[in-house]
């Protein structure tokens, strides 16, 4: 897997067809083919036979694609067949709102501490969970083998705190803040969330492609 070169689209696709696979299983189907999930997803039977040959393939001819082993198959692909432990870096109301969704539990992903500079929020807890002084990173990432850091910190803190943590060799950022990350590449890898760019594509959609309701 480490030799093959898996575009960034692919990648994207995986988590849905896991979420869809999930919806699949939980209603009792045992086996889907690639036509019927295809129309389910809203894509191409090509496409998703494309996608899946990256990592096998999965399925076989005539009988399609055993719906329980393909979710546990992808949900392996996603690193979800362990627990990943992760931190907050700042501690305001989006920090708040993501310590208090219930899905990344529900899949293994926990939120063990909440980091931040402000004497007023340093001490208090989220559900819970504490916050800490950021200067305490580093010794608690080492300690509690952190897998991942979640930055919500505003745009002017944001390359600072990204560098508290590659300094905590956390080598992995999920980054809210709305600012592109200036870090060492080889040290860490970001996923950037940008909530204005998600919106403005929809926005594209209403203004060049408007749905006009028939009469």
């Amino acid at each position: 897997m480490k030799d093959v070169y898996i575009s960034k689209a692919v990648i994207k696709r995986l988590p849905r067809y896991h979420r869809f696979l999930g919806e699949l299983a939980k209603e009792g189907v045992e086996r889907i083919s690639s036509n019927d999930l295809a129309e389910m997803m809203n894509v191409t039977a090509s496409q998703i036979r494309q996608d899946l040959n990256h990592f096998g393939g999965f399925g076989q001819q005539g009988y399609g694609y055993n719906v329980r082993y393909l979710h546990e198959e992808i949900g392996n692909l996603l690193g979800l067949n362990k627990e990943h432990k992760m931190v907050i870096i700042g501690a305001g109301n989006l920090a708040r709102a993501i310590t208090n969704y219930y899905g990344f539990k529900e899949i293994g992903f926990l939120i063990v501490a909440l980091f931040d500079v402000n004497e007023e929020l340093i001490g208090s807890e989220i559900k819970g969970i504490p916050v800490r002084p950021l200067s305490e990173l580093s010794d608690f990432a080492k300690k509690e083998e952190i897998d991942l850091a979640i930055l919500t910190v505003p745009k002017d803190a944001a390359n600072a705190a990204a560098e508290e943590v590659v300094t905590a060799g956390i080598h992995y950022i999920w980054n809210f803040a709305p600012t592109e990350l200036i870090v060492d590449r080889k040290k860490v890898y970001v996923e950037n969330v940008h909530l204005v760019d998600s919106l403005l594509e929809l926005t594209f959609e209403m203004t060049t492609r408007p749905i006009k309701e028939s009469k």
